[in-house]
């Protein structure tokens, strides 16, 4: 099933691309690897999920945030390649979670990411994966994503 008919089948529709909130461009294009700039949990312009996990949010709190962001990033390669059919491969999945002190279930945040990816891409979304605690992140956000993205050959 194509990625984007799989997405809708369960039941998520990617939003518009987040703007960028400082000066970067959301993604990079080297031969066929794309490079997503960090993507925070956003709605509507704003962070939607905003604390430090293990203080003001739950696991599945995060793991929820993990999602959104996901669904943002992936928004984010539709914009870049035109569909989400131009995916071979997720390569990588970097998550940096904030974290209260003593926190340390970031893998278990970050699979809100990790298990959408692997939902709608199969084992091409299987990928290798970074999940760390930070102490702070931008504007507050509970999460922020970067993925690395294998073009599949003849795609945009």
């Amino acid at each position: 099933m194509p990625a984007e008919k799989q997405l809708e089948a369960l039941g998520f529709t990617l939003p518009v691309p987040p703007r960028p909130v400082a000066s970067y461009v959301p993604a990079v294009r080297s031969g066929t690897l794309l490079f997503l700039s960090g993507i925070l949990p956003m709605k509507d312009g704003k962070a939607a999920w905003t604390g430090k996990l293990g203080r003001e949010l739950t696991v599945e709190q995060g793991a929820d945030a993990a999602r959104v962001a996901c669904l943002n990033a992936l928004a984010v390669v539709r914009a870049e390649l035109g569909s989400l059919d131009a995916v071979k491969r997720i390569v990588r999945l970097s998550g940096h979670v904030a974290s209260a002190e003593g926190f340390t279930q970031q893998p278990a945040v970050v699979n809100g990411a990790s298990d959408l990816l692997v939902s709608v891409f199969g084992d091409a979304g299987r990928h290798a994966r970074l999940a760390l605690g930070a102490c702070e992140l931008p504007l507050g956000a509970a999460i922020e994503l970067e993925l690395i993205v294998e073009i599949a050959p003849g795609s945009a």
